[in-house]
């Protein structure tokens, strides 16, 4: 059997935020935008991986989402606890300064975590959390 990682999807809530973090400040490129109404569904990766995408969606799009439903998600993207991605670089501290320069909301600074990885947290502008991996 042969499988990749198509697609992930994280939920987004600011388009023009959403394309500064993660074209602007991670450097992916940005693959597809679909706009409905007040909604964009974009779809971003970086550009030494073509077959890989994140798409960035409005949250609680669904019409088969309650208003109960779409009330929790809002509050859970809120607190960070939604949606999490682990990304991975070789340039650990290079990637951490980067995104502490351009304004990112970093949530835990570099560190050797007791399980033998070392990484970095950050949120997204719609509050994913995004643990960023030193690959070694």
């Amino acid at each position: 059997m042969n499988i990749t990682i198509h697609s992930a999807f994280l939920p987004h809530i600011d388009r023009d935020a959403t394309l500064a973090f993660y074209r602007d400040l991670l450097g992916f490129e940005v693959r597809k935008e679909v706009g409905y109404n007040d909604m964009y569904w974009i779809t971003v990766g970086h550009p030494d991986q073509p077959g890989t995408s994140l798409v960035l969606h409005p949250p609680a799009a669904d019409p088969g989402i309650t208003d109960d439903e779409r009330r929790t998600i809002t509050e859970m993207m809120a607190k960070g606890t939604y949606a999490i991605l682990t990304l991975a670089t070789p340039d650990l501290d290079g990637t951490f300064e980067k995104l502490a320069a351009g304004g990112a909301e970093i949530v835990q600074e570099p560190i050797e975590q007791p399980y033998g990885i070392r990484d970095f947290a950050v949120r997204d502008p719609a509050g994913n959390l995004l643990r960023i991996n030193e690959v070694r």
